[in-house]
């Protein structure tokens, strides 16, 4: 079960529409994460001093859900370009092969059109471009966390 080759579209068609949904879903998430992060400012600015280590836990895990949220609408907006492309047969599909392609698990069965392969590829990739940013994120929003949990402690706020 080979690819035929003359369904084969070059590549280029493959990284002229996965450039641009990269930039995309790199700029929707670090909108999100801005938002996420004003939100932890001022939430923690206007806790009470006691509450602070509760209010750190809580956004934490709202944070995870938030980021979580992001992922699935960045996956949303590659599903969107395989339909609009004809790479995939239906809105669930698409769906489901993006959130395997993001997330480099890929054991869904889901396939694409042979001539969108490298596309799949290159949604693999941005995938760990995007988990990158949410580590980094989520690591930073802990370590900060703490730190004020730390001034709390020694009376410094």
């Amino acid at each position: 079960m080979g690819i035929d080759p003359s369904t084969v579209v070059p590549w280029s068609a493959d990284w002229m529409w996965s450039l641009p949904l990269s930039v995309i879903t790199v700029v929707i998430h670090v909108i999100g994460l801005f938002l996420i992060r004003q939100r932890f400012d001022r939430m923690l600015l206007q806790a009470p001093r006691g509450r602070i280590r509760f209010l750190s836990m809580v956004f934490m895990a709202g944070t995870t859900v938030s980021v979580t949220i992001l992922h699935g609408i960045e996956a949303g907006v590659w599903a969107i370009a395989f339909r609009l492309l004809g790479a995939l047969p239906d809105k669930k599909s698409a769906t489901l092969y993006s959130l395997n392609a993001m997330t480099t698990f890929g054991h869904s069965g889901t396939t694409l059109e042979g001539h969108w392969l490298m596309m799949g590829a290159l949604e693999a990739l941005n995938g760990w471009i995007l988990f990158g940013l949410s580590t980094a994120f989520l690591y930073a929003m802990i370590q900060e966390a703490w730190v004020r949990m730390a001034h709390v402690r020694a009376g410094l706020d």
